[in-house]
């Protein structure tokens, strides 16, 4: 898996790849993904809302979309299967990573999707170009397949809390993990899942917005006693960040990362 390409690569290939603005942010830090992408962004990109692809029958925030709307919003965006995919964000929990699952879990050849190594801000930070055209892509014909082996429901992990199947690791800040601050969306209280382990994703990313080298993730790992040989599943707020570590594990071990994609905006639910 090609999990990550760096700045130069993407330089040298801006053409060869499809490339998407994955920018996510959190309601409280009044941003606008879009308008960002507007006025800034790399040559040949378009914007991937995370919100607005995302299965709209859910009450749920920004879940996994059906089948035949991931097909309809590939092929309106001129994807086709046999496209390299690179995902970049300039957002504080790299979200770049959710669209990088998606398109696994859609069943993209893993080897086609790869994140940008530290994203629009590295982007930004070497001066390299950046324009406010947008490029449109002629239509195509995306045909898909769901991995439901990477998605996780409560039930799920209801049951796996009595049958231990599985270990459930939660990429939330320590005080949200351990109750100790309230959490953003009124509706769900304090607190985490039955025998999950935590492990913030801030903890396998660098200052610049790069990951973490291979050897510190995997003393990372140790230090918070994960073991990413066995089974292990990932959640955290709202499916986002869940996914930087289900990065970061197939980093280390090569393996597809399964996801509670409710996470605790589901499993807190007062």
């Amino acid at each position: 898996m090609k999990n990550l390409v760096s700045t130069d690569w993407l330089e040298k290939n801006l053409d060869n790849v499809r490339i998407f603005d994955g920018s996510w942010h959190l309601p409280s830090s009044n941003r606008n993904a879009l308008d960002e992408f507007k006025s800034a962004h790399i040559k040949n990109s378009n914007f991937f809302d995370i919100d607005k692809n995302s299965n709209h029958q859910s009450n749920l925030p920004h879940m996994l979309p059906k089948k035949n709307d991931w097909e309809k919003i590939m092929s309106e965006l001129g994807v086709k299967n046999s496209d390299h995919i690179v995902i970049y964000d300039n957002s504080d929990v790299i979200s770049s990573c959710r669209v990088w699952y998606t398109f696994l879990y859609f069943n993209h050849d893993p080897d086609l999707v790869s994140v940008l190594d530290g994203g629009f801000k590295k982007w930004l930070k070497e001066k390299k170009d950046t324009t406010k055209d947008i490029k449109k892509f002629e239509k195509s014909s995306y045909s898909a397949h769901e991995n439901t082996s990477l998605v996780l429901n409560k039930d799920q992990i209801i049951t796996n809390i009595k049958n231990k199947s599985f270990e459930l690791i939660d990429a939330r800040g320590r005080e949200r993990f351990l109750g100790l601050q309230p959490e953003a969306r009124k509706e769900l209280r304090s607190g985490n899942i039955e025998d999950s382990k935590n492990m913030p994703f801030t903890e396998l990313i660098n200052n610049d917005r790069t990951f973490k080298k291979k050897e510190e993730l995997i003393s990372i790992f140790e230090k918070n006693k994960v073991d990413p040989n066995k089974k292990i599943a990932f959640t955290c707020g709202s499916g986002i960040t869940a996914c930087v570590l289900g990065l970061t594990n197939s980093i280390i071990s090569g393996k597809k990362p399964v996801v509670y994609d409710g996470s605790w905006a589901e499993y807190g639910i007062k």
